[in-house]
């Protein structure tokens, strides 16, 4: 399982030789760094916990600074993990690089969504408005529970008013249209999830196509 972790820089377009338009969202990925492996003998699985972002010291408590310092890697503000097939691939302090990836791999990008704080059914769930004339007073209302006499209550998962975004959004099968090294960048087509700056994982998709 190839993966990577990376901030999210914004959205562009570029085109192709025949002048076909792609868009693409710019994501600036590592470099990362291993700061522990786990294996199936100790952690019951095999993967490697990475490092990623710069981190003063004081930002960071005691537990840690220790676990860093036994690694002997630099502070990291961001750690994640990656299963992988055999940890011994990989030594504690190695960097890993966008070049793990090319033009024309598809991937799977996981982040937090935009917040858009609490929202109406409307905007929420896409329900219908209600007429706005002759004396109504039904426009912008979630309309019946069906919650009478029978059950007497509101089931869960109900569709109704409620906090909207600031979710774990994943989204598959996302083609790599071009990797730049020199420069730390990976160009996705289309869209991913969260605001500007906002941290993303980017794995090697579980969906090929």
């Amino acid at each position: 399982m190839k993966g990577i972790i990376g901030r999210k820089v914004g959205m562009t377009q570029i085109f192709k030789e025949d002048g076909t338009v792609i868009p693409v969202t710019v994501v600036e990925a590592g470099p990362i760094v291993v700061v522990q492996k786990k294996t199936e003998e100790i952690d019951g699985y095999n993967a490697i916990q990475v490092g990623f972002g710069e981190v003063s010291e004081k930002r960071l408590n005691k537990p840690l600074k220790g676990h860093f310092e036994k690694a002997n890697v630099p502070y990291k503000r961001y750690l994640k993990e990656f299963k992988v097939d055999n940890p011994d691939d990989y030594e504690i302090g190695q960097e890993i690089y966008v070049d793990i990836f090319e033009a024309g791999d598809y991937v799977d990008v996981t982040g937090i969504s935009k917040g858009k704080g609490t929202q109406g059914v409307i905007k929420r769930h896409g329900f219908g408005r209600g007429r706005e004339s002759h004396g109504s007073k039904f426009h912008r209302m979630p309309g019946g529970m069906s919650a009478s006499a029978h059950p007497g209550r509101v089931f869960k998962g109900h569709r109704m008013a409620g906090r909207m975004g600031n979710e774990r959004v994943t989204v598959q099968n996302l083609e790599i249209v071009r990797v730049d090294k020199d420069k730390n960048l990976i160009l996705i087509k289309g869209a991913i999830p969260g605001p500007k700056k906002g941290i993303v994982t980017i794995k090697e998709t579980v969906k090929k196509r």
